[in-house]
């Protein structure tokens, strides 16, 4: 089958990626598998022999054809023809008690959903997923990878850094160059894994802290007291900054993920947590102009 733009399909051709993305995720067989994305089933065709069950889930119905030809005769195989992003999977694994609970993720991902994906896997801050994996391994765009593994003060690090960081850990493991896909997509990927951690550093307003990332992220080319003055007062975030280490003229990119904590916990004990609401439109108003 040919790949379908449509649903930014690009088919991975590289044993060693194959063999990197199956060592990262630890297999052995008590494992139950979650494979979103499962394609013509490379990837599938090294899970299921190691695996306790895998259930994949395809948005192409063609594929679903191909897929269900080759392994729907596995007993530890469950393969649904839905959108991961709306699927109820509970609601629809009811009569499938062996597959009800997944605690691992193994998948090559589409471009187009990546941020989507990783939210509906891993929550966010305010709702973080209440029943974590044990580890994700996702094959995803290089550049995706560089900033969800990007330390502070380096030019990856930004919002997305921070709102996976406060949930989980990441670390890249290998590249995978553009030419090793069907078609070539437009640039390299790389093999990340992310570990759901429990949260060290604890916003006392998780929604507060996710808003506060938002607003302070808005514009990287700004100083963070820029970025914040239509909730603070610049002179007033100066001596706060000051009080946490932090230098004033810090931007986002600069703080760390403790910090960002601790600037939201004062923000939000000091009485600006208390306007959250405004916070969120300002939030939402900046994210539209830049």
């Amino acid at each position: 089958m040919k790949p379908r733009r449509h649903f930014a399909q690009h088919w991975l051709r590289s044993e060693k990626a194959l063999s990197d993305i199956v060592s990262a995720a630890k297999l052995d067989s008590s494992d139950c598998v979650l494979e979103v994305g499962p394609g013509m089933g490379v990837l599938t065709r090294r899970l299921l022999p190691i695996v306790q069950t895998l259930l994949a889930v395809e948005i192409d119905r063609d594929l679903c054809r191909v897929l269900t030809k080759e392994f729907g005769k596995r007993s530890n195989f469950l393969l649904l023809n839905a959108d991961f992003l709306s699927v109820d999977l509970q609601g629809l694994l009811t009569g499938f008690p062996a597959f009800q609970r997944q605690n691992k993720v193994v998948a090559n991902i589409p471009y187009n959903i990546t941020g989507p994906i990783i939210e509906r896997l891993l929550g966010t801050i305010s709702k973080p997923n209440n029943n974590p994996y044990d580890l994700m391994v996702l094959l995803v765009q290089k550049e995706v990878a560089e900033r969800l593994v990007a330390v502070p003060g380096t030019k990856a690090f930004g919002a997305l850094s921070v709102k996976v960081q406060y949930l989980a850990s990441c670390e890249m493991i290998s590249v995978v160059k553009a030419g090793e896909f069907y078609p070539p997509p437009k640039v390299d990927s790389a093999i990340i894994r992310i570990i759901p951690r429990q949260i060290k550093d604890v916003a006392e307003s998780p929604k507060f802290l996710e808003t506060l990332v938002k607003l302070g992220f808005s514009s990287k080319r700004k100083m963070l007291k820029n970025n914040l003055q239509s909730v603070i007062e610049s002179d007033r975030l100066n001596s706060l900054l000051e009080q946490l280490d932090i230098n004033p003229l810090s931007r986002a990119e600069n703080l760390s993920v403790e910090q960002w904590v601790s600037l939201a916990n004062y923000l939000y004990n000091s009485g600006v947590g208390v306007v959250d609401s405004r916070l969120e439109y300002f939030a939402e108003e900046e994210e539209e102009e830049d």
